[in-house]
């Protein structure tokens, strides 16, 4: 199981820092549980050396295909390898949202990743609207037909179920609704998945207890120390 925290823009590099180091000292012993912060790039030097022989891994929040090149303001795989992170969110839906980010251009970003051996968190989700007019799964086929075509089925790829509707709203998909969606994933592309989607202490032991469910990407509840360790507690009761 993984706990994946997603910063967002939040944090600058003095902040991580404070908090990687307290995240270090309370987080105790989580079992099977897997622990990961996704700090903006600025922070990202400052939160691995504060982690550095911990069992606590840092995950950029997005990554570019290309080696090199003129592509102003991304980032690229090889850039991250020697800051020393673990891996990378890819296709979190505000990069969709804001972004112009496509199905096609997230798979691209995911084999990258994976062919630098780094792991890989590829976000699918549907809006409300989708859901609303039961298109759920057309649109989840749809976003994992890339990543199927261009990966499929690897050990360093973790899918996110992240329903856009329920992100930063305080709505959560309920377990059988998380459930429903994740099992349809896995019926495609048979990898861990992550739910993602106004993830809370207080939710996510029954959240993380449903069987097709193998961790959370998890958004404010991460920004705070005693937050995070709570809910990295919860999801090891349940591991």
């Amino acid at each position: 199981m993984l706990i994946a925290g997603n910063w967002k823009m939040f944090k600058t590099p003095s902040e991580a820092a404070s908090f990687c180091r307290a995240l270090r000292e309370s987080i105790g012993d989580v079992g099977n549980v897997d622990v990961a912060v996704c700090p903006p790039y600025v922070a990202l030097a400052n939160a691995i050396a504060e982690l550095a022989g911990s069992e606590i891994s840092v995950y950029a929040q997005n990554v570019h295909w290309a080696e090199n090149g003129a592509f102003t303001g991304e980032i690229s795989t090889g850039m991250l390898a020697e800051l020393g992170a673990a891996g990378s969110i890819v296709g979190h839906s505000e990069r969709r949202q804001y972004f112009g980010e496509t199905d096609e251009t997230v798979a691209k970003r995911a084999k990258a990743t994976i062919d630098a051996g780094m792991k890989v968190i590829a976000c699918v989700g549907e809006l409300e609207s989708e859901r609303d007019a039961n298109e759920t799964e057309a649109v989840l086929a749809r976003q994992l037909a890339p990543i199927v075509s261009e990966i499929g089925v690897h050990e360093r790829l973790v899918i996110a179920y992240e329903p856009v509707w329920a992100i930063g709203t305080g709505k959560t998909a309920s377990p059988a609704q998380a459930e429903d969606a994740h099992a349809f994933i896995r019926s495609i592309i048979d990898v861990p998945i992550l739910y993602g989607g106004s993830v809370k202490p207080d939710n996510a032991g029954e959240l993380m207890s449903q069987p097709n469910v193998n961790g959370a990407l998890v958004g404010g509840a991460s920004l705070d120390v005693d937050s995070f360790v709570s809910l990295c507690a919860a999801a090891a009761v349940v591991a």
